[in-house]
C-alpha cells in the first residue's frame, strides 16, 4: 500500500483542515498539552465517523515516555466490544522495523555481517540467479534487493535490477532473510508445511518464540506476538472493509509466520509498539538485547533514496526517514486487507505516536484525517 500513501501525501499537501494537534501537543507547558489532548480527543471520533472507521487505537510519546494513550470505537462490529489500551491490532509491515532492530543486534554480535551475502549463511537457493550472491543483510533492510514486493504470476521472483543498485519495496526480501536468521538461530519443523504464492512451499519454525524471547519480552511488549492464541483472541480487533463491514481474517500460524513473520505478521497494541519506538529514540545501555551506539546510529541512518516521493525521503535499516523542514522524521506504516498503521518519532525530540486502525478506512484516516497535519507540527 506504499504508493496508496505516497499519493495520499501528494493530495494532501502537508495540510489537512483541523488543529494543529501535535503542534501543540509536543512543543508546549503542560496546560497547551492538556488542551491539545482534548482537540485530539474530540477530533478522532469525527474522522472515524467520516471514514468508517470501527476502531481506532493511539498511543503518544512525550519526552521517551508514553504520554497518552486511548482506544476508541469498537474491536468489532460483530461484537461491539470497546477499543481500549490493551486491544491487539494487526501490525502487517510494521513488522519489519521490529525484526530489522534484531537483525542489527546479530550483525553487532558477528552472527551475520551486515554486507556479507546471505548465501555465506546457507546453502538454500532463493533465486536460480547468480546475482542473488550480490543479496546481503544491507540490501534487504533497505529494500535495495531488486526483487518485487511479494511474487505472483504477472510480477514473479526474479531480479527487476541488480540489487543495491535503486530502491525498491520488497517483502520478498524480507523473507529470504528471515529463512537465514532461523537457519543461524532458530528452528524449522518439516513435518507441517504449506504453500503460498504461486506453490512456494514453507515449513513451520520457532520465529515468533525467537523474537519473543529477544525482542517483545525484553522490550516490556508482553501482548504482542505472531502466531495467534486464544489469550491473544480475546481482546483483539477484527477486520473491515471499507464501508466498515466486518470480515474474517485468517488466524496466524507457525507457518503463516515462517512466511511472512518478519515482513508483516506481528500483532501488537499501539502502546506496545510505542514502548519498541522508545527503544529505539532513547535507548537503554547495550546488553544482550539492546543495539550499542554505532549499531543503532547505522540502523537510522539513511541508505537509499526513496524515488518519486512528495517529501524528501531516504529508506534507513528498516525504517523509512522523512526529512521535513522541521527534522527528521523516523516512520513505518503498516497496510493489509482490514487493517491501517502508522508509527513515526523523532529522534532529536525523543517524541512519537502510534496510529492503529482495524479497517480499509483506516489509510484515508490515518493520512488524509490525521497524520499528515500531526507529522509536520511535531518536528
Amino acid at each position: 500500500m506504499l504508493l496508496t500513501r505516497r499519493h495520499l501525501l501528494a493530495r494532501a499537501a502537508w495540510s489537512v483542515g483541523g488543529a494543529s494537534l501535535l503542534g501543540t501537543l509536543a512543543h508546549a507547558n503542560d496546560a497547551s498539552w492538556r488542551d491539545g489532548i482534548a482537540a485530539l480527543e474530540a477530533r478522532i471520533p469525527t474522522v472515524m465517523a467520516e471514514f468508517k472507521v470501527p476502531g481506532l487505537s493511539i498511543a503518544m510519546v512525550r519526552d521517551a515516555s508514553i504520554a497518552w494513550r486511548r482506544g476508541f470505537g469498537v474491536r468489532s462490529r460483530t461484537s461491539n466490544l470497546p477499543v481500549d489500551n490493551d486491544t491487539v491490532f494487526e501490525g502487517q509491515s510494521m513488522s519489519k522495523p521490529v525484526f530489522a532492530y534484531r537483525v542489527m543486534k546479530l550483525c553487532e554480535l558477528g552472527v551475520l555481517d551486515l554486507d556479507a551475502p546471505l548465501t555465506r549463511y546457507t546453502p538454500d537457493r532463493y533465486i536460480n540467479d547468480p546475482r542473488l550472491d550480490l543479496v546481503t543483510p544491507r540490501r534487504v533492510l533497505s529494500h535495495t534487493t531488486g526483487w518485487p514486493n511479494w511474487r505472483r504470476p504477472d510480477d514473479p521472483l526474479r531480479f527487476n535490477f541488480t540489487p543495491g543498485e535503486r530502491w525498491s519495496y520488497s517483502g520478498e526480501g524480507y523473507s529470504y532473510l528471515q529463512s537465514v536468521v532461523t537457519r543461524l538461530a532458530g528452528h524449522t519443523d518439516p513435518t507441517r508445511c504449506g504453500s503460498y504464492e504461486m506453490g512456494y512451499r514453507v515449513c513451520a519454525s520457532d520465529f515468533g518464540d525467537y523474537m519473543a524471547t529477544h525482542l517483545l519480552k525484553p522490550f516490556g511488549m508482553g501482548r504482542s506476538g505472531y502466531v495467534w492464541t486464544e489469550v491473544m483472541g480475546r481482546n483483539q480487533a477484527g477486520a473491515h472493509d471499507k464501508d466498515g463491514a466486518p470480515f474474517a481474517r485468517r488466524k496466524s500460524t507457525a507457518i503463516d509466520v515462517a512466511r511472512y513473520g518478519s515482513a508483516g505478521a506481528l500483532m501488537t497494541t499501539a502502546s506496545d509498539f510505542a514502548r519498541f519506538q522508545i527503544e529505539v529514540m532513547a535507548p537503554k545501555p547495550p546488553d544482550a538485547f539492546r543495539l550499542n551506539a554505532a549499531s543503532r546510529t547505522e540502523m537510522l541512518r539513511p541508505q537509499i533514496a526513496v524515488p518519486d516521493s512528495p517529501i524528501p525521503a531516504s529508506w534507513a535499516l528498516g525504517w523509512q526517514v522523512w526529512r521535513l523542514e522541521k527534522g527528521v522524521a523516523i516512520a513505518h506504516g503498516g497496510d493489509d486487507d482490514g487493517f491501517h498503521s502508522q508509527s513515526v518519532f523523532f529522534p532529536a525530540q525523543r517524541s512519537g505516536f502510534v496510529i492503529m486502525t482495524n479497517s480499509d478506512g483506516g489509510v484515508d484516516l490515518i493520512w488524509k484525517g490525521l497524520l499528515t497535519d500531526l507529522v509536520e507540527r511535531l518536528a
